[in-house]
């Protein structure tokens, strides 16, 4: 039996994921949100497909015990690698980032040439050239693995932060073979890089197009959500609440900053009770 009152479920490997959440709150401000941050296991881009997809599904148990309407995979890795194994272990509906993501730069770009950037699992999946092959066959790809930004966004190393400067020498050395090929849209493939949005749009340049994967993932929950009769009723109050598998309190501290909203509590869970 649907119930539109149900919260939906997010899940990342640490607090990249808020990034979806906070486009969901933006965009639908009625809906209750579950999240879980895999904080133990991050970063998930560096580990290989199977145990990435025994995370995902250890996840998926413990948001179903939290009776949740939907998934939001909010993790471009897991989304690469899971999504399809989640989608056959519940009758519920589970949107990944990538789809979303993949669509929108296809709308956008003027030139056929799209650049994705993504941890290294992300850009080893493939999973975004296929995206894009599947709607247009004529787009140019061009990849590149960005492996150190998510432990530089996990320790706060964001736009406006004393280390910008830092971080931008990095972007520089990852997206000159991106800025060679001439591409005129780039994918943020991975949750963390809104927070550094800014640095990356510095360094490729204003002619190229973002798309945030956050932000095209949250549009598409949006209309899954109202296809499927799910949507919350403007009349309740929403709730948020958010778990993780290790140090919730820098949770909660980063978890604001990237919310731009105070988290007030954080429970551990230990994710090994939710095994497949």
């Amino acid at each position: 039996m649907k119930n539109p009152s149900l919260p939906i479920g997010v899940f990342d490997s640490g607090v990249g994921g808020l990034t979806v959440v906070k486009e969901i709150i933006r965009q639908i401000p009625n809906e209750s949100i579950v999240y879980f941050g895999d904080t133990a296991h991050v970063p998930y881009g560096s580990k290989s497909e199977d145990v990435v997809k025994k995370f995902s599904l250890q996840i998926l148990n413990f948001l179903i015990g939290k009776k949740v309407k939907m998934i939001v995979v909010a993790c471009n890795t897991a989304s690469s690698y899971a999504l399809e194994s989640l989608r056959r272990k519940t009758s519920l509906p589970v949107l990944g980032v990538i789809e979303p993501a993949a669509k929108k730069a296809v709308y956008i770009t003027k030139k056929g040439r799209i650049g994705v950037i993504g941890t290294e699992g992300t850009i080893r999946s493939k999973a975004y050239e296929i995206a894009i092959r599947k709607l247009n066959k004529n787009i140019e790809i061009f990849s590149v693995a960005c492996p150190l930004f998510v432990p530089l966004v996990e320790e706060g190393w964001v736009d406006g932060s004393p280390n910008e400067k830092i971080v931008e020498d990095i972007a520089k050395k990852y997206l000159f073979p991106l800025k060679k090929n001439r591409i005129d849209t780039l994918i943020l493939g991975c949750t963390h890089y809104p927070l550094i949005k800014n640095v990356i749009k510095r360094v490729i340049g204003d002619n190229v197009q973002l798309v945030d994967s956050a932000n095209s993932c949250a549009e598409d929950v949006k209309k899954l959500l109202n296809s499927l009769g799910l949507s919350s009723e403007k009349s309740n109050r929403p709730l948020y609440k958010f778990y993780v598998s290790d140090a919730p309190e820098k949770f909660k501290t980063m978890g604001s900053m990237f919310l731009e909203k105070d988290i007030s509590k954080v429970e551990k869970i230990d994710i090994e009770r939710c095994d497949v």
